[in-house]
């Protein structure tokens, strides 16, 4: 009953209301209302499993490029079988504050692999943070960077510099490639991935069939992680 109430109430939203939503309840229009009406309670149901499909059907199409990352820029299991994406900005609070969230979940999670997009939204000096840890990845230090420039309370050329240094990143190779722009495809890669799944600003996340935004914390990712595990199995 209640599956395909949602199936009915979907198709209400969605703007599907022909004849095929009728015959599956095997109610007419004006009864179908009427019930939807009397029972609102399925209503959640269906916008849940409306949101879902929506989100799935964004993330399909891209999810080969979306979850193939700058060659180093990688966090957790390189192989690992579940892939987290996440959408940053070493000026973004929100990410920093997600930062030892992470870790958590990798520690946990050994078949976790974690896709860094670098999507320097929020500062001048965010595209130049960002041009320095794929520099660092090039090197093979990605990681330290990634969490070095965290460390951070201010993003600066001097933070930036220090962090790459601590390290170990050869700033004259970094400068040498961040000056001969090899890093500006990635980037206008990410804006554009970005700008197709409705993300506005960082952290943003995908996992699986799901997208979430902000600082969701440690739980809320690794429920979505289980779940993607799950998904992977059954498929």
């Amino acid at each position: 009953m209640i599956r395909w109430i949602a199936v009915v109430a979907i198709a209400l939203i969605a703007g599907f209301g022909g004849a095929a939503a009728w015959n599956y309840s095997g109610l007419g229009h004006a009864a179908t209302r009427a019930y939807l009406l009397e029972n609102p309670e399925f209503l959640p149901e269906a916008i849940d499993e409306l949101q879902r499909r929506e989100m799935a059907n964004a993330i399909a199409p891209l999810r080969i490029e979306l979850e193939a990352p700058f060659p180093g820029a990688v966090l957790g299991n390189p192989q690992g079988s579940v892939t987290l994406v996440e959408f940053a900005d070493y000026a973004c609070g929100y990410c920093r504050q997600s930062v030892p969230d992470v870790e958590a979940l990798i520690a946990a999670n050994p078949d976790l692999r974690v896709v860094i997009r670098e999507l320097p939204v929020l500062s001048p000096q965010s595209a130049d943070a960002a041009r320095m840890a794929l520099a660092a990845a090039q090197q093979g230090k990605f990681a330290t960077f990634h969490k070095a420039m965290y460390a951070r309370d201010t993003l600066t050329p001097e933070t930036i510099e220090a962090a790459a240094q601590e390290a170990g990143v050869n700033l004259e190779i970094a400068r040498a490639a961040i000056e001969g722009g090899q890093f500006e495809g990635q980037l206008q890669n990410n804006y554009a991935l970005a700008q197709q799944l409705g993300f506005t600003g960082t952290p943003s996340w995908v996992i699986g069939d799901q997208m979430f935004n902000g600082a969701i914390g440690q739980q809320r990712i690794g429920e979505a992680i289980e779940k993607a595990r799950a998904s992977a199995r059954d498929s």
